[in-house]
């Protein structure tokens, strides 16, 4: 029986790095000690200024491609998602389609916020089971740094640029994706805004800049910390529940880089051993929709990951979005 194959993984951090030290030196009123006992993070990765999300889209999807060993033209749909997109109109994946030179392939935007890369999984597992489509490549990037104040240490301290990428077909061999589960409530989504440039802010005035309506607000963040372990914890169980399996049976969590002590939090809750947590949020930081699909190609690459292990991506985001994915490798 065919089933959903993840046939190939793909990833790309701009070579600019960005230290804790570094912030301090931009006289930010921080150390690096502060950052690393709230967030775990110790670095990040910074788009240089003429790199947009599909630029950094397409050194992630040519690498998937490679793993798979496929060309450009044999992909069926392209599904980017991102809340940096090169511009508001049109899509990043037009411009990435353009770029790979994909004119065949059918392409759009999604917007989750950090759960992106799991939503776009949604997408490609429903074309790729009503055979629809037979390639489907799904990518996550975000230039993150964009959107930030750097003189707000509470923001500027914990995003990154970075892109990852999956491609997906249906057959009979190959790492299975056994099942995804997406969730939206945007009823508390107010606590993660980007607003200047929609609708509600338009046209951009010096006033709506004065206000910094075009850089990214997080309101509060106690709240949303506790929101989001809540959501990790029962997008995990709903995996396993789903798949008739248990926690302990899973090789590897590999979330949405967040917060180092939120998860933390979610293996003291869950008994899980910290080591089966796949992370990178040290060195990347928060890399929003892209984090969790950088995180999984690396652990491919290192080979961390072997045949036959369980990998469960669970995902937290802005919006609010969660959800998960369970992969049998």
């Amino acid at each position: 029986m065919d089933t959903v194959r993840i046939i190939g993984t793909g990833s790309y951090l701009p070579p600019t790095i960005l230290t804790n030290f570094d912030l301090q030196k931009m006289g930010l009123d921080t150390t690096d000690d502060w950052i690393v006992q709230r967030t775990g993070i110790r670095e990040r990765r910074i788009a240089n200024p003429e790199v947009a999300t599909s630029d950094l889209g397409y050194e992630a999807a040519v690498k998937a491609l490679d793993m798979a060993d496929l060309t450009a033209r044999d992909i069926d749909l392209i599904i980017v998602a991102t809340i940096t997109p090169d511009m508001c109109c049109p899509s990043a994946a037009n411009f990435l389609q353009a770029k790979l030179d994909a004119p065949q392939a059918i392409t759009f935007d999604i917007t989750a916020a950090c759960s992106g890369f799991i939503f776009g999984l949604n997408i490609a597992e429903q074309y790729l089971k009503n055979k629809t489509c037979r390639y489907v490549l799904v990518v996550a990037s975000e230039v993150m740094t964009r959107t930030l104040n750097w003189k707000d240490r509470a923001t500027c301290i914990l995003w990154g640029d970075g892109a990852g990428a999956a491609l997906l077909t249906w057959d009979k061999t190959g790492p299975e994706l056994l099942s995804t589960h997406i969730h939206t409530h945007g009823a508390d989504g107010q606590n993660l805004l980007l607003p200047g440039g929609g609708s509600k802010t338009t046209p951009i005035s010096h006033q709506s800049v004065d206000k910094k309506k075009h850089l990214l607000n997080i309101f509060e963040a106690n709240l949303s910390f506790r929101i989001a372990v809540r959501h990790f914890i029962e997008s995990i169980k709903e995996a396993v529940r789903f798949n008739h399996v248990s926690i302990q049976d899973i090789d590897w969590f590999i979330p949405h880089q967040a917060n180092l002590r939120m998860f933390q939090n979610i293996s003291k809750s869950l008994k899980i051993p910290f080591n089966k947590f796949y992370l990178t949020i040290h060195k990347y930081g928060n890399i929003s929709s892209a984090s969790c699909a950088i995180s999984l190609d690396e652990a491919v690459r290192k080979q961390c990951i072997q045949p036959g292990h369980l990998i469960c991506l669970p995902v937290f985001g802005g919006g609010l979005t969660w959800g998960s994915a369970l992969i049998r490798w």
